[in-house]
């Protein structure tokens, strides 16, 4: 056996239940996006509510914009993006950096490319229990090298939440998530052990990987694959180039979604008053009055 975690005989293995390819859509101010989970073939799995592979070129971007009642986890793949909000929170995500930000109560935030070319990443939203929706904003900000890694028979993994092969994140999870970055080389098997209860799902980010079982089909680049029940997924690098992907799990929150934009509830009246905070600039949208993004 070959990378991931040690898993017993009787495991049962996550088979491919679902797979949807992210086509390029525009978000923000000139932006396009490939959106996976969030779009109208897998509206949200829970708990994540969306999945953007982020492609973008300056002067497009993502300007002054609100959050409320979940988190953002951005992971940098090239490039660099800018980031400030309200709180007067700022600073620059780098390749291989990753800002996890718990939006919380409210935080209204501009994120935008440094750089000449295309700056490219990742961004999770992360549904946040009804409990947690209105805590204070807060971050967790790691530079690439902060980020755990292992390596063993092929198969490299960037820990940046949870824990593969004997390597854990530092990231606290509110709403309890993995989230690893896995290298295979050419002939490469790994498997990596996932608990039983939560929902989970590989994002594929290059190269072409056989998932779930030997005889499934293989998946490229740009493919979400949803997972099935289980508690172990097994990947296998059957071509001649490089694959990576990132897998990610969590536990399901199993409370009701209620979305409008940048603002996810439990209840329309909640929705409604989001929006009333917004437009008044109070419950925590206070700093909302006199600021701009520079």
């Amino acid at each position: 056996m070959s990378g991931g975690d040690q898993t017993s005989v009787d495991s049962r293995p996550r088979l491919v239940v679902r797979k949807v390819l992210a086509k390029p859509q525009r978000e923000g101010d000139g932006a396009v996006v490939r959106r996976s989970i969030g779009r109208m073939e897998l509206k949200q799995l829970d708990p994540f509510l969306m999945l953007d592979e982020f492609s973008v070129s300056a002067p497009a971007g993502f300007p002054d914009h609100p959050h409320r009642g979940f988190e953002t986890v951005t992971y940098m793949l090239q490039g660099a993006f800018t980031h400030q909000d309200f709180a007067g929170h700022k600073g620059t995500i780098r390749t291989g950096d990753v800002q996890w930000m718990t939006a919380g109560r409210g935080i209204i935030h501009s994120e935008m490319p440094v750089g000449e070319g295309s700056q490219k990443g990742l961004q999770l939203w992360i549904n946040l229990s009804s409990k947690d929706k209105m805590i204070e904003p807060r971050y967790q900000e790691l530079v690439k090298e902060d980020i755990k890694r292992a390596e063993k028979d092929g198969v490299e993994v960037r820990v940046i939440a949870g824990e593969s092969m004997g390597v854990k994140s530092p990231v606290y999870t509110r709403t309890p998530t993995m989230y690893l970055d896995f290298t295979l080389k050419p002939g490469a098997h790994m498997k990596q052990s996932i608990p039983e209860s939560w929902n989970s799902f590989v994002y594929v980010i290059e190269g072409e990987g056989v998932f779930g079982s030997l005889n499934s089909s293989p998946a490229s680049a740009h493919h979400v694959l949803v997972l099935g029940p289980g508690d172990v997924i097994n990947v296998w690098n059957k071509s001649a180039n490089p694959l990576r992907f990132v897998l990610i799990g969590g536990q399901p929150i199993n409370e009701p979604v209620v979305q409008y934009g940048p603002f996810v509830m439990n209840t329309q009246d909640e929705i409604d008053q989001t929006i009333e905070d917004y437009h008044f600039c109070k419950n925590g949208f206070e700093n909302a009055k006199h600021w701009k993004s520079q």
